[in-house]
């Protein structure tokens, strides 16, 4: 590695890690000292990744306002250094940190709006699929339907929320002022994906994210059904089922069906 090479690599380790071992080979300018230029740099490459991070999560940044969030983004950029060339993927560790990290974590409502606005992201960028529809249903005898397995599209995907962040995401993405952070009884289910170009996500009742989840784990319909059973009233179970069955594929949740041989 050529001395001009290693020089560059130690400048980008500084910037990225905190190091300051590059300073010794630095020089201080007429007005400013060389701790102070270099902070520059450093500053401004953490300003870039805050600006990606606001950018990713539109609605946090309503929610926490432009002081607060920089200060978030900032302690987030320090802990988490860039390691991929993609800006899209920088803060995918963002609820995490908000969920552990002080002081942050004595607010869920942040790590859970986080984790919202990070499913919704990834839906969308998620690959494409078929999609299976009401006709393709059809093409089943009625007598395979208990074996019938499903394949859910690449763009759903389940999320579980201790607080009303939905309710929160909901009423700022409407202009609206939005409700006081609240921790719910029971988690709010959420079904989070990609209709068309669009990605979108609706609240489940217990039931229903419990048939889905063992669905997406390649349950048959027909132990669905019976695990339903379990939940309300057994008479209804397999009409409940097929309504369940029926939402999700107008709604272009599901990519493909296939008995269990």
């Amino acid at each position: 590695m050529s001395d001009l090479a290693r020089q560059q690599a130690d400048f980008q380790r500084g910037i990225l890690s905190g190091d300051d071992t590059v300073l010794a080979e630095l020089c201080d300018s007429d007005k400013e000292k060389r701790q102070t230029l270099y902070g520059v740099y450093r500053y401004a490459y953490g300003s870039r990744l805050v600006e990606a991070m606001r950018n990713e999560h539109e609605l946090l940044h309503a929610y926490l306002g432009d002081e607060m969030f920089d200060a978030m983004g900032h302690a987030y950029v320090k802990a988490h250094p860039s390691e991929h060339p993609n800006l899209r993927w920088f803060s995918r560790a963002l609820p995490e940190f908000l969920r552990s990290a002080a002081p942050y974590r004595d607010h869920p409502v942040l790590s859970d709006l986080a984790a919202l606005e990070k499913a919704l992201n990834d839906a969308f960028d998620s690959e494409d699929g078929d999609v299976l529809g009401l006709t393709d249903m059809a093409a089943f005898a009625p007598e395979v339907w208990n074996d019938l397995r499903f394949r859910p599209h690449p763009t759903a995907a389940r999320l579980d929320l201790a607080t009303n962040a939905a309710a929160i995401w909901m009423a700022l993405k409407n202009d609206e002022t939005p409700p006081d952070a609240a921790t719910l009884e029971q988690p709010s289910r959420l079904l989070v994906w990609r209709q068309d170009n669009t990605p979108m996500f609706r609240e489940l009742a217990a039931e229903e994210a419990m048939m889905w989840d063992e669905a997406a784990n390649g349950i048959p319909f027909g132990v669905l059904c019976s695990m339903l059973a379990t939940y309300d009233d057994p008479d209804g179970a397999a009409a409940r089922g097929a309504t369940y069955l029926h939402g999700w594929i107008t709604s272009g949740l599901l990519t493909d069906a296939a008995t269990s041989d």
